[in-house]
């Protein structure tokens, strides 16, 4: 289980490098740099985003999907306007109609409530998840288990 809390991308980015063992010669020829360069990557706690990007195309995997797994835990989205006055605004930036639940954020999810970290009041409280969601998830998780 990954700690969503403290992301540390150029660890993740060798993690994956060495789990498809990519060639470093490969890799300096798509990134159009040096192995030093991948080296500095790694010891990167972050990185620019076209970077990222490049990265997530070479390795075959969506690595700004880890910072929204940290938006989702740990920065729920608060609302300083109304329902009703937020609906007469147009953003200018695209809206997402829900929150991706991927399988390791349900996971970590329920493993808090397992093992005691947060009560399930507290998690929907603190995650907006709606009770609705989280009982389903308790259900079909605990089902799977004895299975």
């Amino acid at each position: 289980m990954h700690n969503f809390k403290d992301i540390h991308i150029g660890q993740l980015i060798e993690q994956r490098a060495k789990e498809m063992a990519t060639d470093p010669v490969r890799m300096c020829a798509f990134l159009k740099c040096t192995e030093e360069d991948i080296e500095n990557t790694y010891r990167s706690k972050s990185l620019d985003s076209a970077l990222l990007l490049r990265w997530s195309k070479l390795l075959e995997y969506d690595f700004f999907r880890i910072y929204s797994h940290h938006l989702i835990l740990y920065a729920p989205p608060t609302s300083s306007l109304s329902t009703t006055e937020r609906a007469k605004k147009t953003p200018a930036l695209p809206e997402f109609r829900k929150n991706i639940y991927t399988i390791e954020i349900i996971e970590f999810i329920l493993e808090q409530i397992k093992s005691g970290t947060k009560t399930r009041q507290e998690v929907i409280k603190e995650y907006r998840i709606p009770k609705t969601t989280l009982y389903k998830w308790i259900i079909k998780y605990r089902k799977e288990e004895q299975d």
